[in-house]
């Protein structure tokens, strides 16, 4: 196989598949809470400093998508029609 018959582009089969095999694997190994208390903050100084860090990073935002409340007025698209 050619390395052009390698290239997959933007939305790769193979990378969405070994990512979700090792996510699962993650998951399954019960390490999720301790994962997610060592990425919380250690003190109101760090919290208050990711808060205004997201804070910034909104500003340049466009804001919300309205599609992430409401998936009804995610426009239709004939190429990838929904299962409904």
């Amino acid at each position: 196989m050619s390395d052009k018959d390698r290239i997959e582009g933007e939305g790769s089969y193979s990378a969405t598949k070994g990512y979700n095999e090792r996510t699962r694997k993650f998951v399954e190994s019960g390490k999720v809470e301790q994962a997610a208390d060592q990425a919380a903050p250690h003190s109101q100084q760090e919290a208050q400093e990711l808060r205004e860090a997201e804070r910034k990073g909104k500003q340049r935002a466009k804001g919300e998508d309205p599609a992430l409340y409401d998936p009804s007025q995610i426009p239709e698209d004939p190429d990838y029609p929904r299962n409904e």
